[in-house]
């Protein structure tokens, strides 16, 4: 994520929790294994695409959880009314992301250079990755 480790809990809280924005949270045997907030790309005449960021706890990682999100998050835009989803910054060296979002339908469609400034790597590439919702049946 773009945020600093001395995010504040405030901060972070407008971020996933603020108004008009829809959060979904993912447990696993009564614990939270991850949750995802899904909001309009843009507003007024670019309303008409989603966007959603996640987050999966560690302990939850390789159990199937980000993709059980990705597929509700995808159910509930297309509920929503949305067209399409677009991700605007998906950091290149998140291979297990990137792979996920191939999987479940998403493209690159283009690649920002050096935006991420990675604790190992230093700074790296992001993807925008964008879908069409017209094969997403709506529960």
């Amino acid at each position: 994520y773009v945020f600093s480790p001395n995010t504040g809990r405030e901060e972070a809280h407008i971020y996933w929790l603020g108004p008009d924005i829809a959060t979904y949270v993912a447990e696993v045997d009564g614990d939270i294994a991850g949750f995802y907030k899904l909001i309009p790309n843009q507003r007024d005449l670019g309303s008409h695409v989603a966007n959603a960021s996640f987050m999966v706890a560690p302990a939850a990682h390789g159990n199937g959880v980000g993709k059980a999100m990705g597929q509700h998050c995808l159910v509930e835009a297309k509920k929503a009314g949305y067209l399409a989803m677009q991700f605007n910054f998906v950091v290149s060296t998140n291979e297990g992301a990137v792979a996920l979002w191939k999987k479940l339908g998403f493209a690159i469609v283009g690649t920002l250079p050096k935006v991420f400034k990675h604790a190992r790597l230093g700074y790296v590439d992001a993807y925008v990755m964008h879908r069409f919702l017209d094969d997403i049946a709506a529960e």
